[in-house]
């Protein structure tokens, strides 16, 4: 007497396909590890708040009347006045990448920076969420995962 064999188990049967794919991610997951996703998270969004800063400064840390109009007339934040907000945003926006780059207390400074993207995206530019969700993102995985090893919070043991 002949047993049938039942289709569906021929799913749970490891291919040659299956096998590549497996063997391809395996790859990929030692060249692209934790440290280095950290590393380009790091540095893209320092990059992004770093170059942000610097539009609302003139030479290396005068707020420029251009800032203040900005966030008067067009950022119009809905609970602190621009006088304020200009200083605050441009201190952020220089002190808070650096330590991003150096990977130093990188979780708080990416929450910090996180904060700033929410409130940007609710109060100032609500139509550009694809970009900021995109910044959300790399900061949400910085402030659960960490810095990584090329940082300074590793060497502190602050990770």
């Amino acid at each position: 007497m002949m047993t049938r064999q039942n289709p569906m188990s021929t799913y749970n049967q490891p291919t040659a396909w299956r096998r590549w794919h497996q063997r391809g991610a395996d790859v990929l997951a030692r060249w692209i590890s934790h440290d280095l996703l950290a590393l380009a998270a790091r540095a893209a969004m320092a990059a992004i708040f770093w170059l942000s800063g610097r539009t609302k400064v003139d030479g290396w840390w005068t707020v420029s009347d251009s800032a203040y109009e900005l966030f008067r007339t067009e950022y119009r934040l809905p609970l602190i006045p621009p006088e304020l907000a200009a200083p605050l945003a441009a201190g952020a926006e220089h002190l808070l990448p650096v330590l991003l780059a150096l990977g130093l207390f990188t979780r708080g400074a990416a929450l910090a920076l996180l904060g700033m993207t929410l409130v940007i995206q609710i109060f100032v530019y609500p139509q550009a969420w694809p970009t900021h969700l995109s910044w959300a993102a790399l900061l949400l995985y910085l402030a659960g995962r960490g810095a990584g090893r090329w940082a300074l919070d590793r060497r502190l043991g602050l990770s």
